[in-house]
């Protein structure tokens, strides 16, 4: 356990540095969120009901992006390539190996809230989060729920090529349903009836709570129930469909 724990580590240091030295990995982890950030607040500037709305908006497609998004390019490029087959024939344990994944792709989440928290506390009047716990708490779910759901979904992207087509297909889709941008309450009928079946619009519910509010967990509780059945449908496909080698196509 503790030599498994060791290699995750060293894996985990490896996954850092190889992140920092791709500058378009980057930009789409750190920059692309905190540049609508930097541009709704602009806009909405003065509008603090807006703002209130958008700092938890862009702080749960920050979770998506740098956990579904991040996770279902790297996962694709990682097979296609033929690395996952090679570390396979290491020593190295598959648990080990995929928790450095994973890792990587937490810590790129955890400093985007941070990030956006402070942002949103020092530009947008949006104050420090009114319930920490309740962050943690929607930020943790909200990060496995998207990681699993990024593994699976790279299951069926059939070559790194074709990965930023089918990814935008479904992120770009689901920010602007999600209510991201925009105050979801607002939102015509049968755009709110699709919101309510995905997990953005309740991870972003309970940001906000944690946020804005000042709700409490236990208000948000079923947005919670809702990302965590997304999580176990997200793990069971992950596994379901996971492959070391790449596809013949």
């Amino acid at each position: 356990m503790a030599d498994a724990l060791t290699l995750a580590w060293r894996q985990y240091r490896l996954e850092r540095r190889l992140f920092w030295r791709n500058p378009s990995a980057a930009f789409f982890n750190f920059l692309l969120p905190l540049l609508f950030l930097a541009f709704f607040g602009a806009i909405l500037h003065g509008n603090q009901h807006d703002l209130n709305v958008i700092v938890p908006g862009i702080a749960g497609m920050a979770v998506m992006s740098t956990t579904f998004t991040a996770l279902a390019f790297n996962m694709t490029f990682l097979r296609e390539q033929g690395v996952l087959k090679r570390i396979r024939g290491t020593p190295i344990p598959a648990g080990s190996y995929l928790t450095a994944i994973a890792g990587n792709a937490v810590t790129n989440a955890a400093f985007q809230i941070a990030i956006i928290t402070v942002a949103g506390r020092i530009f947008f009047g949006t104050g420090w989060p009114r319930d920490w716990l309740e962050l943690l708490v929607f930020v943790a779910a909200g990060v496995f729920c998207f990681a699993a759901l990024g593994v699976a979904f790279s299951h069926a992207i059939p070559n790194f090529d074709s990965a930023p087509a089918y990814v935008n297909a479904v992120f770009l889709p689901v920010i602007f349903i999600s209510g991201v941008f925009y105050d979801a309450a607002r939102a015509p009928g049968f755009i709110k009836g699709i919101a309510q079946a995905l997990p953005l619009k309740h991870l972003i519910d309970g940001l906000s709570g944690a946020m804005v509010k000042g709700t409490g967990l236990a208000t948000n509780i079923s947005a919670l129930g809702v990302i965590a059945a997304w999580a176990v449908i997200g793990v069971a496909l992950a596994i379901r469909g996971f492959s070391w080698e790449q596809r013949r196509t």
